[in-house]
């Protein structure tokens, strides 16, 4: 049994599955890679039990097998190679696999393919289709705001909501909310489920830049498929919390900033605060914003002052400084609004648009007790 591939080649499809494998795997057959060989096709395959990732590509095989390759010295291997042809065989009794380049022979041992666990198949599913680079944009808008509390498990995913021809995915770690909605969505079906954060990294990272996705899910899992790459993660089982009744409806006050010189301040601002709270504070008034932070225990202390449109009373209010600058980094217009009421409820944190677009992005930030 034995098939032959471009090292290059296969090296880029197993990079793609190793994706999906786990740092600490509950099981040694997790820390191999199914190897399928169909035909003129091999399937590569991996899997932490919650995330499962396979790829296929084309080899010169004479006949059909399948067996469980040692992940991290099949990586290691492929790396070390220049590009060129590799054959790879598998011993029938043993399962010991054997790869030949010109270089020379090394071998590893290898498992029964059929040790594999099996990965779930899209049954009772409903599907949806989205270009890739909306979804993209919809997990690096979203998924930096999840938790990483294991208690609250929902909080650890992303909440994606399907309304026919409209996704909206929600994101929230209890200090700060992320909601961007796309009408960019092919399909007839309205629900929602919760996908855990490292399917979605793994999907960002994996997706082409303009390909269409498809979507299958069931009540158990949710099903990825695009080009020659099918992605597969056991949903969240839980009740995600009613994020609308959180967002303000009425913040009377706006504050508009160059979103590019109120990150740079906060970062610099956020040097000299308290590294626990990385509390800065925003003191607002008409036309004129601000920042300062201080560390009381080792005396360090900044004041920094920046231009600003402002409507509504003057303000002191502060904020995590760390929280502020990842939700403006993901932000991409120059100017930002922040609309507020009191130091004591939530900001609203939206771009300020300088060109009409269909989607659309709110975040939402707490802030944090006041100094005395």
């Amino acid at each position: 049994m034995k098939f032959s591939v471009s090292s290059s080649e296969l090296l880029k499809h197993v990079q793609v599955a190793a994706g999906a494998l786990g740092s600490n795997p509950v099981l040694p057959i997790l820390e191999n890679f199914l190897f399928g060989v169909s035909g003129k096709h091999l399937s590569i395959c991996a899997t932490d039990l919650e995330t499962t990732i396979s790829t296929q590509l084309e080899v010169q095989a004479d006949e059909d097998f399948s067996v469980a390759v040692p992940a991290k010295l099949l990586l290691d291997t492929l790396k070390a190679l220049p590009p060129q042809p590799i054959t790879l065989s598998v011993n029938e009794e043993n399962f010991s696999i054997e790869i030949t380049s010109s270089y020379g022979r090394y071998k590893v041992a290898g498992e029964r393919g059929t040790h594999f666990p099996e990965v779930p198949q899209p049954e009772n599913v409903d599907s949806v289709k989205i270009n890739s680079k909306y979804l993209v944009e919809a997990i690096a808008k979203t998924a930096f705001a999840t938790s990483n509390d294991e208690l609250r498990p929902a909080m650890t995913g992303v909440y994606f909501q399907v309304d026919f021809h409209k996704l909206t995915c929600v994101a929230t770690d209890a200090h700060r909310l992320v909601k961007f909605t796309t009408p960019h969505l092919v399909g007839e079906v309205a629900t929602s489920f919760i996908v855990p954060k490292k399917a979605l990294t793994l999907l960002k990272n994996t997706l082409p830049a303009d390909a269409t996705v498809e979507i299958a899910f069931n009540c158990a899992n949710a099903f990825f498929t695009f080009d020659s790459i099918h992605l597969v993660c056991r949903l969240i089982d839980a009740r995600y919390p009613d994020y609308n009744a959180v967002i303000p409806v009425d913040n009377p006050n706006r504050l508009i900033v160059q979103r590019a010189d109120f990150q740079n301040s906060l970062k610099r601002i956020a040097i000299f605060a308290n590294k626990t709270t990385n509390q800065v504070v925003l003191d607002i008034a008409h036309g004129n914003l601000t920042l300062s932070a201080q560390d009381l225990d080792f005396s360090n202390e900044a004041t920094e002052q920046m231009p600003c449109t402002y409507e509504g009373i003057p303000l002191r209010i502060a904020f995590n400084a760390k929280f502020l600058v990842e939700m403006l980094g993901v932000l991409d217009t120059d100017e930002i609004k922040l609309e507020l009421s009191t130091p004591s409820r939530a900001g609203v944190l939206t771009p300020v648009e300088e060109e009409n677009t269909d989607r659309e992005i709110l975040m939402l930030v707490m802030p944090v007790m006041l100094n005395a």
